[in-house]
């Protein structure tokens, strides 16, 4: 009776762990299939210019492309190396090649911080699947250009250069801002490959003054800190793409959390690793969270006690917009989180979010939204720039999610 009972139990397991494995397999084909399609739709309409970088849609829903000195130049070629990864078909290896290599010339840009996004997002992703020396050399002067920007008076990277506030009175002359964890991967990355130690130190200096100036003790952020740059000391703790100075933009706590899971990664400092589990917590739990976890552009958006200068169109646009990119971004983040958390209710959550994400809510229709593959991002209502519309990053880190996903329990 009891032999019975057990392979009763043991079939019942069976069947289950097939189905799941079949759910997975279909999750990740039929995402796979609107992709490739959606994708070469999009390099038709390019015609062959590897210089003209998507970035969003239009309000007449044409593609909006930028220069390779916009801050997103990287995440195409890096979509293109991720749908090579999942489809091992060479026509993307092919696509990927071309526009990564249009980027070269950007290993010595110092004009901003966004030189991880720019050259990691490619060139990482280049070498990590078709490793040369020569993607590996671009990437260490990428990291060295990067490191320019550094200061040890600040410890910390400075993100964009002299710039006012909202404001117009306050003066920014050493701005950081979240986004900048994203962009120490580049650095880990150089310190590896070239042996020299600079990078990772200064990876690290940068990730404990971010870890230390830029959460609040509930382990939400601040969007910008700014330093004195004669001492070193914190002038001005304000936003620049949320809703209030007091408020926590949705990107910017997905941001954090992506990156000090990265920050961990690389370092095994139990420090990171307690602290983005906060961060993570506060986002997953937060009382204005949708039930379906993409959230609203800013946490606190119309809030009692979140009130935007009056200069910024935030203080005239109160809606409750999703910003679908934020969650593409905390997505892909959770899947590493669980395995280097050992939480597999952070592994639940992101499967949860990646289906939501699939949903014709948040997924495009083939042939529409310029071509990207997830509409309803946001990219900053107080500019009056990107709202609601598709945006590369969120397809980026989409299709990352989705690899991830596909890849986790290989063995």
């Amino acid at each position: 009776m009891k032999k019975v009972f057990y392979l009763t139990i043991l079939s019942v397991c069976t069947l289950l762990l097939a189905s799941c494995k079949n759910e997975k397999a279909s999750l990740i084909a039929e995402n796979l299939s609107f992709a490739t399609l959606q994708t070469e739709q999009m390099l038709q309409g390019l015609n062959g210019k590897t210089d003209a970088y998507p970035r969003t849609m239009d309000e007449q829903g044409n593609l909006v492309t930028t220069g390779m000195y916009d801050w997103t130049p990287g995440f195409f070629p890096g979509s293109l190396w991720y749908l090579y990864e999942m489809t091992g078909d060479k026509k993307w290896e092919t696509q990927a090649l071309e526009w990564t290599k249009s980027l070269e010339p950007l290993k010595t840009f110092t004009r901003h911080h966004d030189l991880g996004f720019m050259m990691y997002c490619s060139y990482g992703n280049a070498y990590r699947l078709n490793p040369t020396e020569e993607s590996k050399a671009i990437l260490i002067e990428s990291a060295k250009s990067l490191s320019s920007r550094y200061s040890p008076i600040t410890a910390s990277i400075k993100s964009w250069n002299y710039r006012k506030s909202w404001d117009d009175s306050t003066e920014w002359f050493y701005p950081v801002i979240i986004d900048n964890i994203m962009n120490l991967e580049l650095l880990f990355f150089a310190s590896k490959a070239s042996g020299d130690p600079t990078y990772y130190d200064i990876a690290l200096a940068h990730a404990n003054t971010s870890l230390k100036n830029h959460f609040r003790p509930d382990y939400s952020s601040y969007h910008v800190v700014d330093y004195d740059t004669l001492t070193g000391d914190v002038k001005a703790r304000q936003t620049c793409q949320g809703y209030s100075d007091n408020s926590t933009w949705a990107r910017g706590q997905a941001w954090a959390i992506y990156g000090y899971t990265m920050t961990y990664r690389e370092t095994k400092d139990a420090r990171y690793l307690e602290a983005v589990i906060k961060m993570c917590d506060w986002y997953l739990n937060h009382p204005n969270l949708p039930a379906d976890k993409i959230p609203y552009w800013d946490f606190n958006v119309d809030q009692e006690g979140y009130t935007p200068d009056k200069k910024s169109y935030a203080y005239e646009f109160r809606e409750k917009l999703r910003d679908v990119s934020a969650a593409a971004i905390v997505c892909s983040a959770l899947f590493e989180l669980s395995e280097l958390a050992n939480r597999p209710d952070y592994n639940k959550l992101g499967i949860e979010m990646l289906k939501t994400l699939s949903s014709p809510t948040y997924r495009a229709s083939l042939g529409t939204n310029a071509n990207f593959i997830l509409g309803h991002s946001v990219g900053s209502i107080p500019h009056k720039n990107e709202i609601d519309k598709p945006l590369v990053y969120a397809d980026y880190y989409f299709l990352e999610a989705l690899s991830r996903y596909k890849n986790m329990n290989k063995n």
